[in-house]
């Protein structure tokens, strides 16, 4: 399904809000390839991954971030070739940027800046790349915190005795629209623009990243996937499959209901289990709602350092 991206007036309007600005991603069609796969170990998380093409696309336009403790998806958008050439500089800008870093607020959406301001240059410099930008969802393990960086509709999810939690929050026209009530989840899951996304890596100067800080507790794991396999799969489901104890095997059955589901997208995701020997956390901690980063656990990248209001 295509993505597109939302700016300026036009986004203001279709939202319903005063005249300002916002981004989104892009389309292919089919033929067949194995999904790559692997697992590993890292910042005591183990984890393991999923990409696919899906069965719609002719070529993955996701990048699953991976390396200096970083476990990320990015999901890009963009005609021609722009949406691969996005996700995969996001990946290696961010391996770039971390690389010998240690885990950091500030750090990371430095990094996510810096590559931002790139991406935007290397298409104002080829219009063949015009509208090129991409998602990115990455957890970054900081002692007893997780820092969860947000832009675009990839998601975080955490799952934590026996429950799942949306930690991020979907930068689109229809996640805006249900957190102001005039759209329902059911209603904004069937929405003909449901694919218009308000922001994205690449696609304007500077960029406003969601950074969340949640306390990292044993056991606790971690769903980061791409609207590909979101948005094939109840939430549910999503817990179910994700459940399961062997890591491997829970990410292929996530992978394979996806596929079985329609596959409609390119369709990534990271399973990881926090192996950390940390208190558990307070119940309170636990986000309570799918719009978590309302929650005191947000910070936005205008404070990284959660001095001001998130």
């Amino acid at each position: 399904m295509r993505k597109f991206n939302l700016r300026g007036d036009v986004a203001k309007v279709l939202k319903g809000l005063p005249l300002d600005k916002a981004p989104g991603k892009d389309e292919t069609s089919c033929s067949e390839e194995h999904a790559k796969k692997t697992a590993g170990t890292a910042s005591e998380i183990l984890y393991a991954w999923r990409t696919d093409k899906g069965r719609l696309r002719r070529n993955n336009q996701d990048a699953v971030i991976i390396g200096n403790g970083l476990l990320g998806v990015a999901d890009g958008m963009g005609g021609h070739n722009g949406g691969e050439i996005a996700s995969a500089a996001l990946k290696d800008g961010l391996l770039r940027e971390t690389d010998g870093a240690e885990p950091d607020g500030v750090t990371l959406v430095k990094a996510i800046e810096k590559i931002n301001l790139e991406l935007y240059l290397q298409q104002e410099n080829d219009p063949s790349l015009s509208g090129m930008g991409t998602t990115l969802t990455v957890l970054w393990p900081d002692g007893d915190e997780m820092l969860v960086a947000q832009v675009g509709d990839s998601r975080a999810y955490l799952i934590r005795d026996g429950e799942i939690k949306q930690v991020t929050n979907d930068h689109s026209m229809v996640a805006d629209m249900v957190r102001r009530g005039v759209l329902t989840e059911d209603q904004a899951a069937c929405h003909p623009m449901r694919n218009y996304i308000t922001r994205a890596v690449g696609t304007e100067t500077t960029i406003e990243t969601d950074l969340i800080r949640m306390r990292r507790q044993n056991r606790d794991r971690w769903l980061i996937c791409s609207d590909g396999l979101y948005g094939m799969l109840q939430k549910k489901v999503l817990l179910e499959l994700s459940l399961k104890e062997n890591l491997e095997e829970a990410a292929d059955m996530l992978l394979t209901a996806a596929m079985e589901n329609g596959g409609r997208d390119n369709i990534s995701l990271i399973l990881a289990d926090d192996q950390r020997d940390t208190p558990a956390a307070p119940a309170e901690q636990m986000m309570q709602d799918e719009n978590a980063p309302d929650s005191e656990d947000a910070v936005s990248t205008t404070d990284p350092d959660g001095e001001g209001n998130a």
